[in-house]
């Protein structure tokens, strides 16, 4: 079998040539074949002085679009090179660590797998680890991540951690990462812009969120600490999660430690139905019309941390039975919500949300092997909602349910026949509340909710009568 080539892929170092490892240093001096991802960097800048130089690919960057194109361009060139027969070793140079946030040595690690070419890393010191001391952030005191400014999430900061924002190269990201950061910071907390650490010129700026594409001027050796948000939804459920454990543990709370599944199920079911209760007290299009500091959100707010409680609460029992965890159960939910939304994570096209209910069920379906569209529904629950699920899977399905006409002319034929009592009582008061819930089902209104309604404004006005 021939062997194939090598490349020798050595960090530069965040910086200039102070920061670069003697390895590092060896690897470059000993190949006479030397690329660098870009020239734009210190180092290269500083070896270009005692004659040590580079061909670089700033000319794919500029000449294409997608980063990922450049990325392949770059890898199939070393491997080329590498394969070029008798010509030795090619080095090939980028910024900081090898190892840390570095495309192209994954794709060359791919293409080594695939016995394309062979690969050697020799690590360097990353910006990460100069921004660290620079800025005074343990990272395994606090947890501090280190992020791409381009692919920045508002849920990296609900982990409560440090963010090290990196790549800010351009103005228009930082207004990218300034807008993302304020979904979950305010508009005046502070955030500390690091550029060019480790040279005459570095600067460490503390500046507002709201001005951080203002007053910095960026390049391509600029990182954004930011602090952790005030409050993150990770931090608080690990809190929460913390305190049911230490109230079931021993030394805890007795109730707590002597709760069942079985004990639990009617807090459950009570927590669930006061949730219903208050979301039913919302405005009928919210989030829409209803302020951010209405008191109905305050209630909402108070019986859905019951009845996340409740979940908590079932999860830790499973854990002590070694069946599952509390994570089992967050993983298992997103995993099923990507797998019933190909149309999000897959290559599915869908037009309508009718489409959507449709591939939902079929997809189902197949998880739980079964043909029947009704398997999944449990019998026990209440009657209109029974109904109104069964019509639902019927259009799922495929099957054809009352519209609104034949829905009205079915209530006022079964209306007839109770009038002249012209058959079973029951079965047709049956027949007339399955109709009034196909009714409701046309003018996309739940029945049980539209039935609760109406029984909440009945109890006012008994109570309005003094009764």
């Amino acid at each position: 079998m021939e062997r194939v080539g090598r490349v020798v892929v050595v960090g530069l170092g965040p910086a200039g040539v102070d920061l670069l490892t003697p390895r590092a240093r060896a690897a470059i001096q000993r190949s006479e074949r030397r690329f660098a991802r870009t020239g734009r960097h210190p180092a290269v800048e500083e070896l270009a002085r005692d004659g040590i130089t580079f061909h670089t690919f700033d000319a794919l960057y500029d000449a294409t679009a997608e980063l990922d194109a450049v990325y392949s361009a770059i890898v199939d060139e070393l491997v080329q090179a590498a394969n070029t027969a008798g010509a030795g070793d090619v080095v090939y140079a980028v910024p900081g660590n090898p190892a840390v946030a570095e495309q192209t040595v994954g794709l060359l690690d791919d293409a080594a797998r695939a016995g394309r070419v062979r690969v050697d890393v020799v690590p360097g010191l990353s910006f990460a680890e100069l921004a660290w001391a620079r800025l005074h952030v343990d990272p395994m005191e606090t947890g501090a991540r280190v992020v791409d400014g381009r692919t920045l999430a508002p849920s990296d900061l609900d982990a409560g951690v440090p963010l090290l924002v990196a790549q800010c190269d351009t103005r228009l990201l930082l207004s990218d990462v300034k807008l993302v950061l304020l979904e979950r910071l305010d508009a005046d907390a502070p955030v500390v812009v690091a550029q060019r650490l480790g040279l005459p010129d570095e600067q460490v700026n503390e500046v507002v969120l709201h001005d951080l594409d203002r007053v910095v001027e960026p390049d391509h050796l600029t990182c954004v600490l930011v602090p952790p948000a005030a409050t993150s939804a990770m931090r608080e459920f690990a809190r929460l999660l913390a305190l049911a454990q230490q109230l079931r543990a021993p030394g805890g709370c007795p109730w707590d430690a002597e709760q069942t599944h079985h004990s639990l199920t009617r807090y459950l079911l009570e927590e669930s139905y006061e949730v219903v209760d208050v979301l039913e007290q919302l405005p009928r299009d919210a989030p829409v019309g209803i302020a951010a500091d209405d008191p109905r959100y305050a209630a909402v707010l108070d019986e859905l941390g019951d009845l996340l409680y409740q979940t908590i609460f079932h999860a830790i029992l499973a854990e002590e039975a070694g069946a599952f965890t509390m994570a089992d159960v967050a993983r298992g939910i997103h995993d099923k919500l990507v797998r019933r939304h190909p149309h999000v994570f897959g290559d599915v096209d869908v037009d309508t949300s009718a489409d959507v209910a449709r591939n939902w069920e079929q997809i189902k379906r197949d998880e739980k092997g079964t043909e029947s569209i009704v398997a999944g529904i449990t019998p026990g629950l209440p009657a209109l909602l029974y109904a109104q699920k069964l019509l639902r899977k019927a259009v799922a399905g495929g099957e054809d349910v009352p519209d609104a006409t034949t829905a009205l002319r079915g209530i006022s034929e079964i209306v007839t026949k109770l009038r002249d009592a012209d058959g079973d009582d029951e079965m047709l008061l049956g027949e007339l509340l399955a109709a009034a819930v196909a009714l409701a089902r046309t003018y996309d209104v739940d029945a049980e909710t539209a039935l609760r309604a109406w029984a909440a404004r009945f109890r006012d006005r008994l109570h309005a009568a003094g009764l």
